[in-house]
């Protein structure tokens, strides 16, 4: 009977306590730091007001998060009281202001690609259906051509050469297999004189 235990220990709770060792220390707060600055930043946004948090890791560095922004905080108690900005919807609406401004961007930018694509594949189905001369791209002077349309051109002839030799392998392989013979045939004779 197969075992079908766990190969893994799986999630498993921790004793909360002291690290002792002071480079398993550093690693474990290297490692959980971004997560703290995360859950800093949730609490700040849920609070509303302005934040900071100034975190000494295990050697003794300090790490300190703001919100709004450092610069923000340390201005206002260098400077006195600068005026609170009570209106956190002002704020939010800027900031979605800017992003569906980006976006809009974005979709103007794509839009004229796609413009681009649709002119390029109308021109070439008139191109097409006119049945002028570029439909013979063979016939193009090789020095008419840029590096690029050359090494396309070249790609496409190696290609059409390699499917070229595989079909004619094939033609050949079939021909030899139903022109030679297997074995000897029955109405052949059989004692030929060999000198």
């Amino acid at each position: 009977m197969a075992n079908t235990g766990k190969k893994t220990k799986g999630k498993q709770k921790i004793e909360i306590k002291m690290i002792e060792n002071q480079d398993d220390r550093l690693i474990t707060f290297s490692k959980r730091r971004s997560g703290i600055y995360k859950k800093i930043g949730e609490l700040s946004t849920l609070c509303g007001s302005e934040v900071l948090f100034i975190i000494f890791s295990p050697a003794g560095k300090p790490f300190t998060f703001g919100h709004p922004s450092i610069e923000f905080i340390a201005n206002r108690f260098l400077n006195g009281n600068i005026p609170v900005i009570d209106d956190m919807h002002a704020l939010i609406e800027d900031h979605r202001t800017v992003i569906i401004n980006k976006l809009i961007q974005l979709y103007n930018e794509v839009q004229s690609q796609i413009d681009a694509s649709n002119e390029t594949q109308r021109v070439l189905a008139q191109q097409i259906t006119s049945g002028t001369d570029s439909n013979r791209w063979w016939e193009t002077p090789l020095d008419q051509l840029n590096p690029r349309e050359l090494y396309e051109r070249y790609s496409h002839f190696s290609k059409l050469l390699d499917l070229f030799y595989i079909s004619r392998s094939k033609k050949i392989a079939t021909a030899s297999s139903t022109v030679a013979p297997t074995g000897p045939a029955e109405d052949a004779p059989t004692n030929f004189p060999l000198s």
